[in-house]
């Protein structure tokens, strides 16, 4: 079994997607989008029709999805059937509604199932709101990252400009962050939580490469 994990956790738009795949392609192992999961799942409820809050229709579609990532020329895509749908769970309507998707337990276990058996067959760098509370708790190298909401807001909104995005301003992505980090911290199920033994990292204050070398030095360090 394996037990070379890197659990990143954060709120929206703290950097923990775009850190964590450099951080993987530096180190030569996978990385893994919960995320984007969970927002797959989310894309799949809105597609068929099921109110985001109806927990005994969502848990009945779960069994029939088939969520899996491809890597295609060292970009990883996520696939629903087979459809590619990475760009797709990146919409408004999917970011609106993924907290309450995400806040249903039985969705959580069966995808934190899921996540746990990728991550006990090979190296991985994860990131998520509970990897490392919750689904890579007892990894050796926990990250939490912060950073101002109006950090993260400019973020998502230079994102959203260079997809031709332009449905939401920057003050309505602010308070859309704003809303998002208080339903993941105040769920029932896996809140968003900094794990004890976990680095905090304030992405704000440092480059995206600043931060891969403070990763990856944080993880040779503790090996040495």
């Amino acid at each position: 079994m394996n037990t070379f994990t890197i659990a990143i956790d954060g709120p929206a738009s703290s950097g923990k997607s775009t850190i964590a795949k450099l951080v993987a392609q530096k180190l030569n192992i996978t990385y893994i989008d919960t995320g984007a999961m969970y927002r797959g799942v989310t894309l799949a409820v809105l597609r068929a029709g099921i109110d985001v809050t109806d927990e005994e229709k969502i848990l009945a579609l779960l069994p029939a999805l088939r969520l899996n990532f491809r890597l295609i020329e060292e970009v990883q895509y996520l696939y629903l059937d087979d459809e590619d749908i990475s760009e797709s769970i990146r919409s408004v309507e999917v970011t609106e509604n993924v907290s309450a998707v995400s806040a249903i337990e039985g969705v959580r276990q069966h995808l934190v199932t899921t996540q746990q058996a990728i991550a006990a067959e090979q190296p991985v760098v994860m990131d998520g709101r509970d990897i490392g509370t919750v689904v890579l708790k007892d990894s050796p190298y926990k990250f939490f990252f912060v950073a101002s909401p109006k950090v993260r807001a400019q973020r998502r909104y230079k994102e959203n400009m260079a997809k031709g995005l332009t449905s939401q301003t920057l003050a309505e992505i602010e308070q859309a962050i704003i809303e998002r980090d208080r339903l993941d911290s105040t769920r029932i199920h896996s809140p968003l939580k900094k794990a004890d033994d976990a680095i905090e990292l304030d992405t704000g204050e440092m480059t995206i490469d600043e931060v891969v070398n403070r990763v990856i030095s944080e993880v040779k360090n503790s090996q040495a």
